[in-house]
């Protein structure tokens, strides 16, 4: 037997804890990454950290709306997933366009160059390949992720709409 559906305040509690964890997460992540590029003078990957840590931005923007029982907030962090996945698409191209072989210890040359012979390529062939597939399956995670996150909040929106109808929030504070 399946349990009856949520009331729509505990809806309203979930979508504001998941929104403030993800976008609190994308936030920071892009912060760091933002930074970390522009300290290896990558200034289009920086770039790409600083509009990701955007995207969390605008995420947290939408909670704090709704906590201040501002329905629009609901808009703001249906629309960060579908932002958050453009920027991350930007990345996956911004690492075929500007591959770089990478550093490799001598431990694991002769793996690298034994994996590569296996496959009938050179080196940098091989990194070439491996990098078309982790920007792949990074293009991949993220529109399976990105794209359930948006169908969550966007699914939801009617029960916190309606929550927000009802339910007063004590204090700004309340985080």
């Amino acid at each position: 037997m399946r349990p009856p559906p949520l009331l729509p305040e505990e809806t309203l509690v979930r979508v504001l804890r998941l929104a403030k964890l993800d976008g609190i997460t994308v936030l920071v992540l892009g912060g760091v990454f933002a930074l970390m590029a522009a300290g290896n003078g990558q200034a289009p990957f920086a770039v790409v950290g600083l509009l990701a840590a955007g995207a969390g931005a605008i995420e947290l923007h939408g909670v704090g709306l709704l906590r201040r029982n501002v329905p629009a907030g609901m808009q703001w962090v249906v629309a960060s997933q579908p932002l958050l996945l453009l920027v991350i698409f930007g990345y996956c191209a911004l690492r075929l366009t500007h591959f770089e072989m990478p550093p490799i210890p001598d431990s694991l040359r002769e793996a690298a160059t034994a994996n590569a012979q296996a496959l009938d390529m050179t080196l940098d062939e091989y990194f070439r390949l491996m990098n078309r597939v982790s920007a792949g399956l990074v293009a991949l995670v993220a529109s399976g992720y990105q794209g359930w996150m948006a169908y969550y909040y966007w699914s939801r929106r009617h029960a916190v709409a309606q929550a927000l109808e009802t339910v007063v929030f004590e204090t700004e504070s309340e985080d």
